[in-house]
């Protein structure tokens, strides 16, 4: 992709994946650039992360006061992205689980007219390795949740492999957006959707971390659903009421 293309991924506690996740972002996207965004990780993922930059100008860091979330550490990568200039801003995760190995799918979805792309696991192609049953069936099932209860026909809403036109970023009203967990992944998505860009899904293969510990909780997806019913509600009720009018 010819646009300038920045890489977010969010780090706390990653100290065991960042180098490696990093190095094969280039082996396979030489010309994008990264951005790690740490939340003051205590086991030095930060220290780590500044002496990646110090030896290649592709990799910057944004070191945060803490760990305040998932969708606050994007959103001040979206600011930092934009600020600099870049007109794509992917979301990937630090563990490996997003392999850099599929991002060209996405970027390419994006030129072919895309303004916001998923990396599904749930589309035809898609896969999931490594996971237990009990967790996929888990994740499944909190997507056809979503489907059901806000009304948009994405097969992977939650998914945070991401790819943003820097105009789709600027047409959500970032300054709005208050989701922080795993739920900020299913905010973006509607607010996409409701402003009217196009959102594409291709498949990827997504691959349980190896290293490190994840940060999903019971408590984090139930949030999710609770926070998409909701909004369900809310968009059905904006919709009524504008008939109304």
């Amino acid at each position: 992709m010819t646009a300038p293309v920045l890489v977010i991924i969010p780090t706390y506690n990653e100290s065991e994946n960042l180098e490696r996740i990093i190095t094969r972002v280039h082996t396979h996207n030489p010309a994008v650039h990264v951005l790690v965004a740490d939340d003051n990780s205590p086991d030095g993922t930060g220290e780590i992360a500044d002496k990646l930059a110090a030896l290649d100008d592709r990799v910057q860091v944004l070191h945060r006061q803490g760990k305040e979330g998932l969708g606050a550490a994007y959103l001040a990568g979206f600011r930092w992205g934009l600020d600099a200039g870049y007109e794509v801003l992917v979301e990937m995760d630090a563990d490996g689980s997003h392999r850099p190995e599929d991002l060209p799918l996405l970027l390419a979805a994006l030129e072919a007219g895309a303004d916001l792309v998923i990396g599904s696991r749930y589309v035809k192609g898609g896969t999931v390795v490594n996971w237990p049953k009990s967790r996929e069936i888990l994740s499944r099932g909190g997507n056809t949740y979503v489907r059901l209860a806000t009304g948009m026909k994405l097969r992977d809403a939650t998914g945070g492999y991401r790819a943003f036109r820097r105009a789709t970023l600027e047409g959500l009203g970032l300054a709005k957006v208050e989701s922080a967990g795993y739920c900020f992944q299913v905010d973006m998505a509607r607010r996409t959707v409701r402003a009217g860009f196009t959102v594409a899904e291709v498949p990827i293969t997504f691959v349980e971390r190896e290293f490190g510990t994840s940060k999903m909780s019971k408590d984090i997806v139930l949030e999710a659903l609770w926070r998409s019913t909701v909004w369900g509600f809310q968009d059905r009720a904006a919709k009524l009421f504008g008939r109304k009018q």
